[in-house]
């Protein structure tokens, strides 16, 4: 988006995650512009448990210092609630399976999980496109594990198709090893 502005994201009625027909939901999405955010840091926490708060304090404010490399953006819903936030970059190196530099690169995306299937994952995707598109950016990439086939599904909804499939090998080398 680049302009700092709001991105308001109205979806028509659409199933819920129960499957009952929800009302018409409005989601505000806000671009993250400290890291005191309201809800970033939590839903941070939700997708990638694994990190300490100091080590997620110290990615969003290196994250925030590049406003030209990386963006991020959180959705709220009308009591202003954090309910899913999304972080992508620009990356100038290779990126498997795209054709170009650079690329928009999908970082993590995480919706809680009452507010799925709403259009939200959706809405936040469309705000890092058009912060994409406003840096001359024509192609959108992102990766999931082999395993994680729910990513995978999420992904195809969202606009995205399989590129190509990589395994990774490593061998560690030790003195000698010449």
């Amino acid at each position: 988006m680049g302009d700092g502005l709001c991105h308001q994201g109205i979806d028509a009625a659409l199933p819920d995650c129960a499957g009952r027909l929800a009302r018409t939901v409005g989601v505000m999405i806000e671009p993250c512009a400290t890291v005191e955010q309201s809800g970033w840091l939590s839903l941070r926490r939700h997708l990638w448990p694994q990190g300490t708060d100091a080590e997620h304090l110290a990615e969003m404010a290196e994250f925030l210092a590049q406003p030209e490399r990386y963006a991020q953006f959180v959705a709220y819903d009308s009591s202003h609630r954090a309910v899913g936030f999304i972080e992508a970059s620009l990356r100038t190196d290779y990126v498997n399976g795209t054709e170009g530099s650079p690329a928009a690169f999908l970082e993590g995306i995480y919706v809680h999980p009452p507010n799925r299937r709403c259009g939200v994952a959706r809405t936040l995707l469309d705000a890092v496109s058009g912060w994409a598109v406003s840096h001359r950016v024509h192609e959108f990439a992102s990766d999931a594990g082999l395993e994680n086939e729910l990513s995978h599904e999420v992904h195809k909804a969202l606009g995205f198709a399989e590129s190509e499939r990589v395994v990774y090998f490593r061998k560690v080398l030790r003195r000698g090893d010449a």
